[in-house]
């Protein structure tokens, strides 16, 4: 069966009170919405729609560039945010255009197509690749018009709701300001990441109006649409830290921190010592081979690769570059760097970008690519 994703990253995110676009402010080193497209790994879309709004040249420039070539992306733009589904039909809208190729007497009409769709906000960096795995095979085995993935919260304020009939069926999703007060009791909440029946996501998206709070077009009434026509809505529960999305600065410095728990016991329980992985920070890009020693105070950034038996901090900022086997960098700042095998550098080293560190050599405080020479100061 046919998959494909649509990703809406078209929101300005006003809380983030930064002239950057919220998908693209990093967390370990990756834009947002990477993170997003990064968990679709093991679907692996026929095509992935990113519905872009706010900075849509910067996004789209972005993600075209980090984007692997599985996640076959693609763009389209909601010119006037309306909501979120208003943002899925024009995801829809475009994928239609894309995947139906062939002459219009030969396209699979929209009631035979039977595909999946997924839904994804571009702002929940911390979901797993394992999650939405679950999630569609859940939903395509089940046969539903639409499964949600959804949480338990001991506090939900804030969060739409997950009302259900007494045999489990999801019923309908209200959001916050529209619940009720016996609504809001409710703990399960909605994550905002969905997987839809192509022949059915379509016709209920139509069907949607804009009587609500916000006067918008949600996404969440879908839902309600397909439950009183009868068709069966599912639903999955996943972990609620990783599908919580990012609106502010703090939420961002919150999901660094998780990520950065991950990706230091992924290399810890992968043969790299750390001294404190509290105090050390890895970018999900890097990679780290064997027995490699870590010291406090350590960032390795970009695509940096350390070889076997290497000692680096304490102290240490390395950006996008590479280090032999079995070498020290000890209190050093380096980018775009080349560090041989059994070379020592530093302490309190500075290699500019291009520098070369030959097999076995040892540099001073300070090295120039220029003059490939070290100097002390």
């Amino acid at each position: 069966m046919s998959l494909y994703a649509i990703v809406l990253a078209a929101g300005e995110g006003t809380r983030m009170r930064s002239e950057r676009p919220k998908p693209l402010h990093l967390i370990c080193g990756r834009p947002m919405v990477m993170h997003v497209i990064h968990s679709l790994a093991g679907v692996q879309p026929t095509q992935t729609v990113i519905v872009v709004g706010h900075g849509a040249d910067q996004v789209t420039a972005r993600v075209t560039t980090d984007s692997p070539s599985w996640a076959n992306v693609s763009f389209a733009s909601q010119v006037v945010q309306r909501g979120t589904g208003d943002a899925v039909s024009v995801g829809l809208t475009a994928l239609d255009r894309i995947v139906h190729t062939s002459p219009v007497d030969e396209r699979p009409a929209e009631h035979d197509d039977m595909s999946t769709i997924l839904v994804l906000p571009g702002d929940t960096p911390l979901l797993r690749r394992e999650t939405i795995d679950n999630l569609v095979a859940q939903h395509e085995a089940s046969g539903h018009a639409a499964t949600v993935l959804m949480a338990e919260l001991d506090d939900p304020t804030g969060y739409g709701r997950v009302v259900r009939a007494k045999d489990g069926r999801v019923l309908r999703i209200v959001e916050q300001r529209d619940a009720s007060e016996d609504e809001r009791q409710i703990n399960e909440i909605n994550t905002s990441i969905y997987a839809f029946r192509r022949d059915l996501l379509g016709p209920a998206l139509r069907r949607v109006t804009p009587n609500n709070a916000q006067s918008e077009y949600y996404l969440t009434d879908v839902v309600a649409v397909l439950a009183d026509m009868g068709h069966q809505v599912g639903a999955v529960v996943a972990d609620a830290p990783e599908t919580q999305g990012v609106n502010d600065r703090w939420q961002l410095a919150l999901a660094e921190r998780e990520l950065r728990s991950r990706t230091n016991r992924h290399w810890l329980l992968n043969g790299v010592t750390m001294f404190d992985p509290r105090q050390t920070f890895i970018d999900v890009d890097v990679h780290i081979e064997r027995d490699v020693t870590l010291y406090p105070g350590t960032m390795l950034q970009g695509e940096t690769r350390i070889g076997s038996g290497s000692q680096i901090g304490p102290n240490t900022r390395l950006n996008n570059c590479v280090v032999g086997t079995n070498s020290t960098v000890e209190n050093t700042s380096a980018v775009n760097s080349q560090i041989g095998n059994n070379a020592h550098v530093g302490p309190f080293a500075h290699l500019s970008s291009g520098s070369r560190v030959a097999d076995g050599q040892t540099t001073g405080a300070f090295y120039d690519s220029d003059t490939a020479d070290s100097k002390k100061i």
